[in-house]
């Protein structure tokens, strides 16, 4: 007689957090949804969805996220399981692990970089059975 009324699912890695320039966070974030930093994170983000980095935007500590965009500065531990986007105006320094990753000419970064999912020219030259020759 009465259906059941369905609930609505929100895919909450859609939604958009934003912290605005002017202001400092001081701890750890944790949330489905993406950021978008204008001003300043003294801490950890962890995050489903896409982290974004502005121009006036800083980040100090470890960002996990799906993928990120940054215009702005970060110093820490990067953990990205898809793109990491560098616009000129990036400065990035410190650890990154990624799948993929975008440069563009003007952009600073001074890490160190492990890019996932690829194979290593060793273990490439194992699986085709070719064997390095030496003189």
């Amino acid at each position: 007689m009465f259906k059941e009324k369905k609930k609505d699912t929100v895919d909450l890695t859609k939604e958009q957090n934003k912290i605005a320039q002017g202001t400092i966070i001081k701890g750890d974030i944790e949330s489905k949804g993406g950021f978008r930093v204008e001003g300043q994170v003294i801490g950890n983000i962890h995050t489903a969805g896409k982290v974004v980095v502005g121009e006036t935007g800083y980040v100090e500590g470890t960002i996990t996220c799906e993928s990120a965009d940054f215009e702005g500065k970060f110093s820490g531990q990067l953990k990205i399981s898809s793109v990491l986007s560098l616009r000129a105006t990036a400065h990035i320094e410190g650890e990154v692990e990624t799948e993929k990753l975008s440069v563009e000419p003007g952009a600073v970064f001074n890490a160190t970089c492990k890019m996932k999912g690829v194979k290593s020219l060793n273990e490439e030259r194992k699986q085709s059975g070719r064997k390095e020759k030496t003189a």
